[in-house]
């Protein structure tokens, strides 16, 4: 049986916080900015609520798992087997697109310390140069 790959969809710029902000967070800040168009308010919209509707919110788990002191940097990453999950990214990554705001995809086998896990996604706390395994 092959290593599990966890997938990750982010940023190329750091925030202020110092880690590549996920395509949940960019799309957010549009429309939080009212960026926006209608239509694509309408999109953002109805996928949020079924993602929320869809999988679990570590914070709802573990209200620390993104504790700054605890957990610096923590940061989600879909398991690859929740396919169901990460099909419907794509919308959210044409959203992105037409704003210009880029958004790539990376993959590993290790993107750091798990402080939590379901079947669908891990959080992490990202390996610091001279950690891991």
């Amino acid at each position: 049986m092959g290593e599990v790959v966890y997938i990750r969809f982010q940023g190329t710029t750091r925030s202020p916080r110092g880690h590549f902000p996920g395509v949940f967070a960019l799309a957010n800040g549009l429309a939080r900015d009212g960026r926006l168009s209608d239509e694509q308010y309408r999109f953002w919209r109805a996928n949020n609520d079924w993602y929320d509707a869809t999988y679990t919110n570590p914070s709802d788990v573990d209200p620390t798992v993104y504790d700054r002191a605890l957990h610096p940097g923590a940061v989600a990453w879909f398991k690859s087997t929740a396919v169901h999950l990460i099909e419907r990214v794509a919308g959210y990554l044409d959203l992105l697109t037409e704003h210009g705001v880029p958004c790539v995809r990376i993959e590993s086998t290790d993107p750091g310390r798990i402080v939590y896990e379901d079947e669908n996604q891990v959080v992490v706390v990202p390996w610091e140069p001279g950690d891991g395994p």
